[in-house]
């Protein structure tokens, strides 16, 4: 799997990068085309079962906010993730650094949560962000450092590294910081106004890390592909020989890249805790960081791509949230979707691939 390199990453000519970014659409394609079979063979119009998907979740400001407010954790991990497998460095375990970032941040609101605090809820806000960040950073240094020292399989390791952060989760909300007026519930105490991120959108539950998403995304891109260091880690990932004939430090790539990683996802965590949900509870996140790893890919691993992959996935959780409701069929059915997409992205990949092969070889 470290010799496997997107399709979008392949040094070929202008047509491959073409087809390469029409494939998320082919796949997107397909996915709602076999999404309306399986609505008709369960029973139900496919024409209304996928507007449950893709219309009604953006029918009012509110639907929107809702849709947009998904895209903040899911984006935030993409973009770490993204710069992960470019520099060809698999980290699967943002899911658990997400889930430790939120910790960080969430003991960071506990701590000035009290009477008497003296500090204002802006600034506790960004020491809880940064808290965050530190979290993820933390909880991905311990895959660094197995794979830098004993050559451990990073995607085993951050995955096996998530099981043990939800473990760390539900220590910390039936012990420290379990809320003592919460009737033996799991949780913390809800977090005062003030600790909570502000709105952006009235009549809805967006919040002001959209817009901390959206400058990030602007700041990864030229990070990416208009920063010395970026081409640095890029080179490591699509060219090995080449960057070590440049003088390039493999490990200073794998450390830069899974702290980076970490680092968003456990901001994303952040934003979770102070934002929709207010408190700490024993899960935090529905697979975030999972499925951050097909919003990465649907994008291309470009951190512009990462919003549409995010607005896409966003579209899937809420409408598998609504085909419950209105339709009567199990809310998997949002992972159902997200299955596909990742099914057909990946074939669709692997048969453009091959083409190009071909073609070069006929040549």
């Amino acid at each position: 799997m470290a010799d496997w390199m997107p399709l979008s990453l392949a040094p070929r000519g202008l047509p491959s990068r073409r087809m390469a970014y029409a494939s998320p659409f082919i796949a997107l394609a397909l996915t709602l085309a076999f999404g309306a079979l399986l609505f008709l063979l369960l029973g139900k119009d496919p024409v209304a079962g996928l507007k449950v998907f893709l219309v009604d979740p953006l029918k009012d400001r509110r639907a929107i906010g809702e849709v947009l407010l998904k895209t903040v954790p899911l984006v935030l991990v993409a973009l770490g993730l993204c710069v992960c497998y470019r520099a060809n460095v698999w980290n699967i375990g943002a899911e658990g650094q997400l889930v430790v970032g939120g910790i960080f941040a969430g003991a960071t609101v506990l701590w000035f949560d009290v009477p008497d605090h003296g500090m204002s809820g802006p600034l506790v806000l960004v020491l809880a962000a940064l808290a965050g960040v530190v979290g993820g950073m933390l909880w991905a240094a311990i895959t660094a450092l197995l794979k830098d020292r004993f050559n451990a399989n990073e995607i085993l390791v951050s995955l096996m590294l998530t099981y043990i952060a939800q473990q760390l989760i539900l220590y910390m909300v039936n012990g420290p910081l379990k809320d003592p007026q919460g009737m033996n519930f799991p949780q913390s105490k809800v977090f005062s106004s003030e600790f909570l991120l502000p709105n952006l959108l009235s009549g809805s539950r967006l919040h002001a890390g959209f817009a901390v998403m959206l400058v990030l995304v602007a700041v990864m891109t030229v990070f990416i592909f208009r920063s010395f260091a970026g081409y640095r880690l890029q080179v490591g990932g699509t060219a090995p020989a080449a960057a070590r004939y440049a003088g390039f430090s493999a490990r200073s790539s794998l450390w830069s890249a899974l702290l980076i990683s970490g680092g968003f996802a456990g901001l994303a965590g952040a934003f979770e805790v102070t934002g929709p949900i207010g408190q700490l509870l024993p899960s935090i996140s529905p697979g975030y960081g999972f499925t951050a790893i097909i919003v990465a890919f649907v994008g291309r691993l470009h951190p512009v791509g990462a919003v549409f992959g995010g607005i896409v996935m966003s579209l899937f959780y809420i409408g598998g949230e609504m085909a419950q409701s209105r339709l009567g069929l199990p809310s998997a059915l949002g992972w159902v979707f997200q299955g596909m997409l990742l099914f057909f992205l990946l074939a669709c990949d692997s048969l453009i691939d091959n083409r190009l092969r071909w073609r070069a070889t006929a040549a």
